[in-house]
């Protein structure tokens, strides 16, 4: 016999040899029939593993994402399968889960594939599905791996000769084999409803130097429904694509002379982001930061002492040499290191910290052509950037301040919905990271404790740590269920240490700050695209660029109507004139297209009583109102969602 540990913390006993799927039997047939996967003593094992050890097992139902994480992932072995009986020329490479599905990168050789074929794919797909074919893994020497793919699969065959004999396994399905390390679904049955949902290129290895291959996308459900639903969240999703609002509302725009990956601002966007910045600036000034500017270019040396040239050297623009001889400089790719030598240009005494340097500062990564994408991913992009030198005593309440201003800007902008996590090392590649292990403990506490005494829903991520620090990331869910981390705080003993970083403590006698780096809205334009998806482009009153714009009914009343921009202006509400020779139906559809909040309608019985007529954006009629009562509504508004900091 054998004792299981339940998550829950209860024993059983099973006969040795029981798999995941007895245990479930043995607690219900119905979360036996809904189990997808498994893990075992913090390994992923088959629902049919055969268990031989005491040990913890966790079961997995499509509600956890590891379960989900096994359903795409036997997903992909399908479609994997249906590609190679649909193109016998093919020559698979990989085809892992990602976060909303799966996909699988194929050598088509002469052949190609188009949306024209993706019913073909998704009806072979179901085919085999339906077969109901157990997923069965078995190990395999390399000899055996290499004879089953040479002369068949090169790309196999390379991926073979990486791994090392005795730790390969094959997964075998109907009369399907693929080379596969485990984390599977019972059977292809409970696969019910599957689509393939785009078609891309994608070089080999992630190599652009290496061959293109076919990289086929899908998603599948365990019911219709959850498909159908899914589809329907993705037509909204391209409605709400920050590229089709940004250029709707005329916020940016993309130049290929001045190049990919690096955004134009117009004056719509502009003044959006402008008041950004403000918002955050005020908060920051009462938060006690001070704003410094530093330029967007630095010498080699720079990053090298830092540690970013090591790490991100090659993701960088090529230096920029000068007519000195071993002078080269690069386009800024942090903050940090620019912050670290402000902080050094005096000394400082303990009372005179903590330091709190705050900039908006312009940043520079070579990302690869094929990754851009709007504003999400770009070339250049400006960072909400801080840092906080303070002595360790003072690291604690300097964290779980910056935590307070954090959750301010999230729900000032409307995300609610969001979980924190707490990124730490992953202690087996200790060679990612710098610094000593003692510093690195103390850093991860310092999280860890501040999490906890503000109450956060928190989750421990281990491996996502930046090379220098550990980090609390802010994971939102936006209007569409889509989780986007926004927002990060990092502890860092290390660059204080790589900088030479001093204060004359009270024992008169130097010693390091401990270095906080923040970032609210992480970047700017990555913000403003979230921004934009998630509100569907109907910004907070506060912030859109256009609160109202009044609709003259006819030429007699423009200057009336120049009368009610003045007022409103002279309240800092900003408003725009509609005084174009077109019927008011038309100006409120162009109106409502534009997403602006308040149309102001003003026509004969308006000027005489000195009112306007309000619509608001979505149909609603608020009727004819004084000037001074609309003001007031509009600031109650905004005061119930700006609040002060």
């Amino acid at each position: 016999m054998i004792k299981i540990t339940l998550p829950d913390g209860s024993v059983k006993e099973y006969a040795n040899g029981s798999t995941p799927m007895d245990v479930a039997k043995s607690i219900s047939e119905g979360l036996a029939r809904n189990v997808l996967s498994a893990k075992f003593n913090d390994v992923v094992v088959e629902s049919t593993t055969s268990l031989t050890e005491d040990g913890s097992l966790t079961l997995y139902t499509w509600n956890n994402p590891e379960g989900k994480t096994a359903f795409w992932h036997s997903s992909a072995h399908i479609l994997a399968q249906a590609l190679e009986e649909l193109y016998p020329n093919g020559k698979l490479w990989v085809g892992p889960a990602v976060e909303n599905g799966f996909y699988y990168d194929v050598d088509l050789g002469e052949e190609s594939i188009s949306d024209k074929d993706f019913k073909t794919i998704e009806n072979k797909m179901l085919e085999i599905a339906r077969g109901k074919h157990d997923f069965q893994m078995r190990e395999v020497s390399k000899a055996e791996a290499l004879s089953y793919y040479t002369d068949k699969n090169e790309y196999k065959v390379a991926l073979i000769e990486k791994l090392e004999d005795g730790t390969i396994t094959f997964c075998d399905h109907s009369s399907f084999t693929d080379l596969c390390r485990g984390g599977h679904i019972p059977n292809t049955g409970v696969v019910k409803a599957i689509k393939i949902l785009s078609v891309a290129g994608a070089y080999y290895q992630g190599d652009e130097n290496n061959k293109m291959l076919t990289r086929i996308y899908g998603i599948s459900f365990p019911k219709q429904k959850e498909l159908t639903e899914y589809l329907a969240l993705l037509e909204e999703a391209k409605k709400r694509d920050h590229r089709k609002l940004g250029k709707e509302l005329e916020l940016f725009t993309f130049s290929q002379k001045v190049g990919q990956g690096l955004p134009l601002w117009l004056p719509k966007g502009a003044a959006l982001r402008d008041r950004l910045e403000q918002f955050l600036k005020k908060a920051q000034k009462k938060a006690g930061y001070e704003m410094v500017i530093s330029p967007h270019i630095g010498q080699k040396e720079l990053y090298i002492t830092s540690g970013h040239y090591a790490k991100y050297g090659e993701d960088s623009f090529q230096p920029i040499k000068t007519p000195k001889e071993d002078e080269e400089f690069f386009l800024k790719p942090m903050n940090c290191p620019h912050h670290c030598e402000i902080f050094k240009h005096k000394p400082f005494s303990y009372r005179e910290l903590p330091k709190r340097y705050a900039e908006f500062g312009t940043v520079y990564r070579y990302e690869q052509s094929g990754e851009l994408h709007g504003l999400t991913r770009v070339r250049g992009f400006t960072q909400d950037d801080a840092h906080i030198f303070c002595t360790p005593d003072q690291l604690d309440q300097e964290f779980k301040n910056v935590i307070d201003l954090s959750l301010y800007v999230l729900r000032s902008l409307g995300f609610e919905n969001f979980k924190a996590q707490v990124s730490v090392r992953d202690l087996a590649k200790p060679e990612k990271y710098i610094g000593s292990v003692e510093n690195w403990e103390k850093a991860e506490n310092a999280i860890i404790n501040a999490a906890n005494e503000k109450g956060l829903d928190y989750v421990i991520e281990s491996g996502e740590a930046a090379f220098y620090g550990p980090k609390l990331d802010f994971m939102v869910k936006d209007a569409l269920g889509r989780n986007w981390q926004l927002g990060t705080i990092q502890v860092d003993y290390n660059l204080p240490e790589r900088f030479e970083l001093t204060y004359k403590g009270s024992d008169n006698e130097m010693h390091r700050p401990v270095m906080i780096h923040r970032a609210p809205f992480g970047s700017m334009e990555r913000f403003i695209a979230l921004l934009l998806e998630h509100t569907g482009g109907n910004f907070p009153l506060w912030l859109i660029p256009d609160q109202a714009i009044i609709l003259s009914v006819s030429e007699k009343h423009e200057k009336y109507a120049e009368k009610v921009s003045n007022s409103l202006e002279n309240d800092e509400i900003r408003a725009l004139i509609d005084n174009r020779n077109e019927t008011v139906g038309k100006k409120i559809r162009e109106a409502e297209m534009n997403k602006i909040p308040f149309m102001l309608i003003v026509g004969e019985n308006e000027e005489a009583n000195e009112t306007i007529s309000v619509r608001r954006h979505g149909g609603e009629d608020l009727g004819s109102i004084s000037l001074d009562d609309f003001k007031n509504l509009v600031n109650t508004e905004i005061n119930s969602t700006l609040k002060s900091f």
